[in-house]
């Protein structure tokens, strides 16, 4: 379990990057499940890129420095890429 939690963290403050970042960039919104769901991935994937660039945020611990950097993480990869897809969505409906 120890190991899924920096993973659960990821993924759940992703969410919450693409939400923000949805509300934040109203024209690149994707509407609040489509800013989830593509947070969420966001988040897993930044978590992992962090991982194999040897910025290690999930040390499969529960101190709180691993805690706030999967949360970091998971909320700045959600941001980014929901910003991306929503900029593509966008040029793509022009």
């Amino acid at each position: 379990m120890e190991n899924l939690l920096p993973l659960i963290i990821s993924l759940i403050s992703g969410a919450v990057g693409g939400n923000l970042a949805g509300k934040t960039l109203k024209k690149f919104s994707l509407g609040t499940l489509g800013n989830s769901i593509v947070g969420i991935l966001g988040g897993g994937l930044g978590a992992q890129l962090l991982n194999m660039l040897g910025i290690s945020t999930a040390s499969g611990g529960t101190d709180i420095a691993s805690i706030v950097g999967s949360l970091v993480s998971g909320a700045a990869g959600g941001g980014v890429l929901m910003t991306i897809v929503g900029f593509i969505k966008n040029a793509m409906s022009k």
